[in-house]
């Protein structure tokens, strides 16, 4: 007889700045398959007050389209508290959201336990499960845009830290006396290979306007982007050297640059990496695409439930705690 608990169906919301993303996946026993999708603009100008109802109504919209969703799991671009589901702190969001209530919101308003992940998590999570990282015990994932958001897991679990924010490889230091960080540090990975960095680095107005350059043979974009890969091989041999990862998965908006960033990276590992085979190393590019975010939220909703419902079967109660549900049941 088989065991195994009916397939169950999850909501992902990836808040963005730009966009809000929102994915219903099923989940069968360790398989996950994506339903349905779609996307709406964020009115990020108008503030929470305009952005919690908005992500309510394309969670309502969600739902009526693939009902019998358990639980909803909202990526945000910052920190959180995932205790209470709050924001801390999002970046690119006026005002920065301290203090708003984004998971109590949301969850109370479809009827859902609701949990907050930050975005580059999520992205780790649903390359992990379904992605480029499927079959690795343990993963570095780094997404390459705005910022860098990093991720990372062990023995197949993405790894939070006591409040969300384990995982935060752009905010590595790389040179004590570099620049300033959005962060308020100087020297971070980020503050070396961002998009605006990458743009500069190459002459040109943007990042992609640089991977363009570079691959119709534009000498200073070549060199740029050379650069660039520097400092992210030297973060990521970094994260080698702690964690001699099986697979390290590239995703974000500068991931289709991989073809003209890899080489570089490649070149700066084997200078670096001293204590492990590179040779077990894997160096791919993620598979997801943009809505890698909103997979992830839907997986880490769902995760977190069952593991708050049954903490001693999944041993992740002390996570489940951590990211305590504050929508309904």
């Amino acid at each position: 007889m088989d065991d195994r608990p009916p397939p169950s169906r999850h909501l992902g919301l990836d808040l963005g700045g730009t966009n809000i993303k929102w994915v219903v996946v099923e989940r069968d026993g360790d398989d996950w398959r994506p339903l349905e999708r779609d996307h709406v603009a964020t009115p990020t100008a108008d503030g929470p007050d305009a952005v919690l109802p908005r992500l309510v109504a394309v969670g309502a919209e969600a739902l009526a389209r693939c009902p019998g969703v358990g639980s909803v799991g909202i990526g945000v671009p910052g920190l959180y508290d995932p205790a209470t589901g709050t924001t801390r702190f999002l970046v690119n969001f006026p005002g920065g959201w301290p203090g708003v209530p984004v998971a109590g919101a949301v969850g109370g308003a479809l009827g859902l336990p609701a949990f907050l992940i930050n975005d580059a998590r999520a992205f780790g999570l649903a390359e992990l499960r379904l992605g480029a990282g499927r079959g690795a015990s343990s993963m570095i994932g780094l997404t390459l845009g705005t910022g860098i958001g990093g991720v990372i897991a062990m023995d197949g679990v993405v790894v939070q830290g006591h409040d969300g924010t384990a995982g935060e490889i752009g905010h590595q230091t790389i040179d004590p006396d570099g620049p300033w960080c959005g962060c308020g540090n100087r020297g971070c990975l980020e503050a070396f290979a961002r998009a605006d960095q990458i743009a500069a680095a190459c002459g040109t107005s943007t990042a992609e306007e640089a991977v363009a350059r570079a691959r119709d043979g534009d000498g200073r974009a070549i060199e740029g982007l050379a650069q660039i890969g520097r400092y992210l091989g030297i973060g990521i041999a970094n994260m080698i050297a702690v964690l001699s990862p099986d697979r390290i998965v590239i995703g974000g908006g500068i991931a289709a640059a991989a073809d003209v960033l890899l080489v570089p990276i490649r070149d700066e590992l084997r200078r670096r990496v001293r204590t492990t085979s590179l040779g077990a190393v894997e160096l791919v590019t993620a598979e997801l695409g943009t809505w890698a975010g909103a997979i992830g939220a839907a997986i880490h909703g769902a995760e977190t439930a069952a593991a708050a419902d049954h903490p001693a079967a999944t041993g992740k109660g002390a996570a489940a705690d951590r990211h305590a549900s504050v929508g309904a049941r």
